[in-house]
Formats: C-alpha cells, structure tokens, sequence
C-alpha cells in the first residue's frame, strides 16, 4: 500500500493501537496528525519516531467528544497540510459496570467516546473529502459488534460499538458517490479482571485459534489496506482482527 501525498488524522493516536496505524501509515507515506486528549509527551514521541523516518506529522491536543474541538481540530488538520485524505477514528473509552452501578456520567461519556465522536469527526471532516473526491473514513469497533452482542458489565460500550457499525453502514451509502470509503476494523475485547497477569494471558490466548491475541501491528495493517488505493471498491465492511475468535 501506498499513501504518498495523502494526508491521515488518527484520532487517540499517542499509544497502543492508535500509536501503532499513526505509525504504519507514516510509514507507508502518508503525512500523519496525531490527536490527544492528554498525554502530550506520548503524542509527541509519536511524532518524533514520524519525522524521523522522513514523514510530515502534527499533534493536535482535543477532545473529540466535544464537537466545537472536533472541528477546530479538523481545521487545524486541513490548516497544517492542506488536504485531509484518511480519518481514523480510534477514541474509545471501555469500563467494567453493571447497569445498575453505573452513573449516568459514566454511560454518556463512553457512548460519546465509542460513537458521538465518530459523527463529529466524520461530519466535519467529510466535506474536506468531498471536495477532493477521495477520501477514506476507518472506525475501530470490536468484535461481534456488527452483529450486536452483549456481555455483561459493558452495556455502553456494547451498545456504542453496535451502534457505530451501522453508522458507518449508512455513512458508506451517503459517502459512495463521493469516491470516499467508510470501514469498520474490529480488535476483540482483550481485557480480564481480577486476575494474574499469567492466568489472564493463558484465558486470552486460549479464546484464538490461531493461538494468540493479535499484536498492534495486526490490526494496524488492517487499517492500512482500507486506506490503500487498493481498496477503492470496499466500503461498508467490518473486518475482524481476531484469530479466528467468535466465528
């Protein structure tokens, strides 16, 4: 895949899986934005490791729950560069709760996180697109979310995480006619409480037929051939990053 003279926003992109597609379409020959809500140092070292394989980057520092900041941050993108090409919309906040102990912050916060941001970003960046009649929008969701799966202790985020596939389900109908594809890339839930770190590794590892979790740069490349030249005719897909786990 190349990205040459394309331009990427990675939104969550200062650590882990964020870090990681920021990196890889970097790496790939995209000019890369980085936006962060709070680690400014993480952010930063992000960009640092950009630059110094010879790529074009930019921290932002937002809130992309907060659709004012959403599009200051896709002016300031657009500002920067020039252009906006590809839109990765990693932010998602996750937490253990119950319906019943969870606050009603805490419930609209990770629907904000998981799926209003998605919308905001979406909307004030597709115009950018449009103009340009390229464009490439990837959603991380997690696995099982396009069929609507529940488990216990993460309603919110279940919910968000469903609701956010058909969102870009719908967005990729709207978008089509544009030239401007609309992906979902789905990691699994990976996250176990209450135990060693030894027990949860084995719980996690067993889940995959393939025989282990996937790495970062698993689902990095994922979101890079969405954003390929090469994946011109695919849109309103979910793709699973995930071993074979849930089949």
């Amino acid at each position: 895949m190349t990205a040459q003279r394309r331009v990427a926003l990675v939104t969550g992109g200062s650590r882990g899986i964020g870090a990681e597609i920021a990196l890889s379409l970097g790496r790939a020959g995209a000019s890369v934005a980085i936006a962060y809500r709070t680690n400014r140092i993480a952010a930063q070292r992000v960009e640092s490791s950009l630059r110094a394989c010879g790529t074009s980057a930019l921290t932002c520092q937002s809130d992309v729950t907060d659709p004012a900041r959403v599009q200051e941050l896709i002016q300031a993108v657009v500002n920067h560069f020039g252009r906006l090409d590809i839109l990765v919309n990693n932010v998602g906040d996750f937490r253990w709760s119950e319906v019943v102990d969870s606050s009603l912050d805490e419930w609209h916060s990770i629907v904000a996180s998981n799926l209003f941001s998605v919308f905001y970003a979406s909307k004030y960046a597709l115009p950018v697109m449009r103009s340009a009649r390229w464009g490439r929008v990837i959603n991380l969701g997690a696995v099982g979310a396009e069929r609507a799966f529940g488990q216990a202790r993460i309603s919110a985020y279940a919910a968000a995480k469903s609701a956010m596939v058909a969102f870009s389900r719908s967005l990729a109908l709207e978008e089509a006619r544009y030239g401007i594809t609309v992906n979902v890339v789905n990691p699994p839930i990976m996250s176990e409480e209450a135990l060693s770190r030894e027990e949860a590794a084995r719980m996690r590892d067993a889940r995959f037929p393939a025989g282990r979790p996937p790495s970062t740069d698993d689902i990095a490349a994922a979101v890079r051939f969405f954003a390929s030249e090469e994946a011109s005719f695919i849109t309103g897909q979910v793709l699973n990053v995930a071993g074979g786990w849930m089949l």
